[in-house]
Parts: C-alpha cells; structure tokens; sequence
C-alpha cells in the first residue's frame, strides 16, 4: 500500500511545529490559536497529534496543564532522555507578548501532560522564545538554542543558545550568540514600537532547527515576519555546536511560499520518515485567507548549494521526490528517499 498526504496534513491551528519521533510513531506538538480555542478540549494547552505512519494524523489532547496567570503559549518542543520527556516552550501573562519567558515541564509518555518544572528556565535573560533541545552527537551533550532581543546593529530578535545540565532544566554555561540579522529580508517590521521607544527596523530571525549533514552543523531559521506571506527559512553553517555560524546564501534559501498555494512557510523541525533515513521539514504556513497556521510535511534534500524544501500543495506519496504540485521540481535527489 502506497502512502500519500497532501499538506496541511491536518485542519486544526498547529504553529511552530514540532514533531518526535518514538518507538516508531510520530507527536506532533504546535502552537495553538492564542484566540478563545486556546485550551484543547482536555483543558491542557498545545496541542498533540499523533500518527501511526506519517501520512494520518489526529488529535491526542492537549500537551501542558496550564500555569496559574499565563494567558499565552508559544513554540513547544520535546527532548527525550532516559525514559522522560521534556518540553521547552515559552509564556507570557499580563505583561503582554514581550513578557514570554522559556519555561521546561516534564512528563513520562510524549502525550503528557506535561507538568511544569515551576521556575524559569534562563531567569536572568528578558524576553526568550522558540526554544530548540539539540543532543551534539559528538559528544551527547545537550544544548537550548532559542531567541531574544538584541539592541545594537541591526536590532531585533536573534538567536542564542546554552549548554544544558543534566537534569535538563537548566543551564550549565553561558549563552553564546548563534545568528544576528544580516539582511533586509529578515525585517519583521520597520518603525516599530515596541520597549518604549520607536525602531527605524525591527529585525527577526526565530525558530532554531539544527540538523547535522556531513559533518557539519546546519542551523536553520526562520526570518521576517510571522504573519506575512513572505516569512520563509533561512540556514547557516558552522563545524561545532556552538559555531561561528556563517549564511552561504541570503534570503529564504530553504523554504519560501508560492503565491496563491503557500503561505508565509516557516518555524520548522526536522524529523527522519518512515523509512528512518528521509528528512522531512515539519512547518508552518498559512492558509489562502490567512486565517490559520497549519502543520506540513516535505521532504529536506541536500544540494550542492544547500537544503532545500519544496512546498507542496497536492497529494504525495511519502519518500517521493519533489514533483507534481510542488515548486522547483528538479528531480533533486533525496537523501534515503525513494
């Protein structure tokens, strides 16, 4: 039996996607509306899928118990070691979006529910999202990248990241600036108000995914503006953990949308398919009214010049190459793909 998906593999909100791979199924975990659909139907917030074969996938319950006072969830991701579980995401309450802070719960099954660990996870820094758990296979240590704002150059949102200790709910070192804006492509908005004064150009680059390729550490990110249709993802390279990371390229080399079928693609994670060799990219993009973020699924091939996703639109079958539906269809060659 041939399996096929055709993007967004399921109807709900699923933002900032992110999807673990365990005893050969598959949770998804995403960013829900911040609307009134906030809480899952189980009263926890983001929400949980879980597929069986990659291609069908349904809602499981909600990931977290909810935090006394927090009325803003962002960007789960889950880190497996030894038999536990560990989601790193941020919240906000009153103080608004530029109060998110990255917090770490902790359960026993990927479905959680998560319980909080009950204390910040990076207390001396402000504003920090979009937290990616990332075990350096040369040494099986484990690092957080994640964002925050910087206030010199090109000011804005930029990435980070810090060793974690074992007990995986703090850090064990001091965070080390990954990737700065480079480029007018990554403005999120320009005179931007915001920390009590106007910004002639806001910059973001959010959403960390390392993967390792021969060798070497591909970072990829993504840049703009979430809510627009030109959000796209970007990578950088470097040869250890913690770099230096350098761009290769400029602009949205890996993802970008294709009018009228793709929306504003971006904040991915990376994940083997079914046949444990195939990359695929789990992303967000919006639909044609821009009215939700939905999850997807494409396969990550290597070129000469770097990774490369194609969007599709149109039912596929799993490990296929790029094609029929999809922009860009060079025939390029999948790496373990069929």
């Amino acid at each position: 039996m041939t399996l096929t998906y055709t993007n967004p593999v399921w109807p709900g909100y699923c933002a900032d996607p992110f999807v673990l791979k365990w005893r050969g199924e598959y949770y998804a975990y995403g960013t829900g509306s911040n609307g009134t659909d906030l809480l899952q139907p189980d009263g926890n917030v983001f929400p949980v899928l879980r597929s069986a074969d990659f291609a069908h996938w349904e809602q499981v319950g909600g990931a977290l118990r909810p935090l006394p006072g927090a009325t803003a969830y962002w960007a789960p991701e889950v880190a497996a070691r030894d038999g536990r579980f560990f989601l790193y995401y941020s919240a906000a309450g009153e103080g608004g979006d530029d109060a998110h802070r990255l917090r770490v719960a902790v359960a026993d099954h990927p479905a959680g529910p998560f319980i909080d660990s009950g204390r910040l996870l990076l207390p001396d820094e402000g504003f920090t999202i979009d937290a990616h758990p990332f075990r350096d296979p040369q040494d099986d240590r484990w690092y957080l990248f994640f964002a925050k704002d910087f206030f010199d150059a090109r000011v804005g949102t930029a990435l980070a990241a810090v060793p974690l200790a074992d007990d995986m709910r703090s850090a064990a070192g001091p965070v080390t600036t990954i990737l700065r804006p480079s480029a007018d492509w990554q403005i999120h908005a320009r005179n931007r108000e915001i920390y009590g004064r106007t910004w002639d150009a806001w910059h973001t680059v959010e959403g960390a995914s390392i993967v390792v390729h021969d060798g070497r550490y591909y970072l990829l990110y993504s840049g703009g503006a979430w809510h627009t249709s030109e959000y796209g993802v970007g990578y950088a390279v470097a040869d250890t953990v913690l770099g230096p990371y350098r761009e290769p390229e400029a602009g949205p080399a890996v993802l970008s949308g294709v009018p009228g079928h793709v929306l504003g693609p971006g904040h991915n994670s990376v994940v083997l398919g079914p046949d444990d060799q195939t990359e695929f990219l789990a992303y967000h993009a919006w639909d044609a009214a821009q009215t939700a973020r939905r999850l997807c699924l494409d396969p990550l091939f290597w070129t000469p010049n770097g990774p490369r996703c194609a969007p599709s639109w149109t039912e596929r079958e799993i490990g296929s190459m790029p094609g029929g539906g999809v922009r860009g269809a060079q025939n390029p060659r999948v790496r373990g793909g069929g």
